[in-house]
């Protein structure tokens, strides 16, 4: 999967044996901001019935192929059109000049394949999960030759040594289908998809501070959307990113947003994903969930992000800021009826 500030692949076990804790006979998981869609990847392989929502387009493709495709429906034709997108030309365009060329997040050479692929799967007019599917090869496939430190907020000064490799597709790790029901992924506000979702659990993994997810991949969003969108600044963000805000991403509202989709949902248990360097405190969450029931907190100490370990550099590439702590705490928030026996350290 892609990297991601804010993953929970290295958080997965004890959210696993959390959501097992409480649904041990499985059952019915909204993740109302999905993300990388890791967790209801996970989740679906699990044996749960998942739905994945998330307000940014890169995310509800992966959702989608993550999360809704189902393997045995999808793999076989995948595979015929990722064939047929490795076999396309390269050719230098919107893309290319944007990410490549204005901006370096890419090498030129592969810029002309993506640019090019995405031309093509824009031209075969495929059904959502098989279109989903061929974005998100396409998008890990840039993922694993960019040359940024995991965001697209800068870019090296030098191509990284991945840059100079050519791009190739793989296979998405498609799930298979799930007993209990199909699976879904939607685009939706986090309040709509709340007020909706009639199961047994919603984890929520909200941003937490002032940095957009949005901002940070604006060039899977351009990629996905395919709308060629005007932009600004060094990193040639979209300019959507200055007006398509989140009260998540602001001190003032975070708190009244989390309020409000906590007392919308109406499923019996919640997980709530948070970190120490948000902008609400562990008391403050502890004091907005407890109006839904027993709040366990999981605590997990982890090494921070790779950009805030490398450190502010400028333009040129050189440092012009102090890296600050090497660790920050990762929190899960517990939240049930009852109080219920969970297999993790607290």
């Amino acid at each position: 999967m892609i990297k991601y500030l804010g993953s929970k692949r290295a958080l997965l076990p004890p959210i696993l044996e959390a959501v097992n804790a409480m649904l041990p006979e499985r059952g019915v998981v909204c993740d109302l901001f999905s993300g990388t869609a890791r967790v209801g990847h996970a989740l679906k392989g699990q044996g749960h019935r998942v739905w994945s929502n998330d307000h940014n387009a890169y995310a509800h493709a992966l959702a989608t192929a993550y999360v809704q495709a189902d393997r045995e429906v999808w793999a076989d034709r995948a595979a015929v059109v990722l064939a047929d997108l490795a076999a396309t030309t390269p050719e230098r365009g919107w893309f290319t000049k944007a990410f490549c060329e204005d901006a370096r997040f890419f090498h030129p050479d592969n810029g002309a394949r993506i640019d090019a692929m995405r031309d093509r799967i824009e031209a075969m007019g495929l059904e959502p999960e098989l279109e989903a599917i061929a974005l998100v090869s396409l998008m890990e496939a840039a993922d694993r030759v960019d040359s940024t430190a995991g965001v697209h907020m800068a870019y090296m000064k030098s191509w990284a040594p991945r840059a100079l490799k050519p791009l190739t597709l793989r296979m998405p790790d498609l799930q298979p289908a799930v007993p209990v029901g199909p699976c879904r992924a939607t685009h939706a506000d986090a309040l709509d998809i709340a007020s909706q979702f009639d199961g047994d659990l919603v984890y929520l993994d909200p941003p937490y501070n002032q940095h957009s997810y949005l901002g940070n991949y604006h060039c899977w969003e351009s990629l996905v959307l395919w709308d060629r969108p005007e932009t600004y600044g060094v990193a040639n963000k979209r300019v959507d990113v200055r007006t398509r805000k989140s009260a998540f991403n602001s001190k003032p509202g975070i708190g009244p947003a989390l309020e409000a989709v906590v007392a919308a949902i109406r499923a019996p248990n919640l997980i709530v994903s948070f970190n120490d360097e948000g902008y609400l405190t562990r008391d403050q969450l502890v004091a907005i969930l407890s109006s839904r029931g027993h709040v366990r907190v999981v605590e997990i100490a982890r090494p921070r992000y790779v950009g805030a370990r490398i450190g502010i550099h400028s333009p040129k590439g050189e440092k012009v800021g102090t890296v600050g702590r090497l660790r920050n705490v990762e929190y899960l928030f517990v939240v049930t009826e009852r109080p219920v026996e969970l297999p993790v350290a607290a």
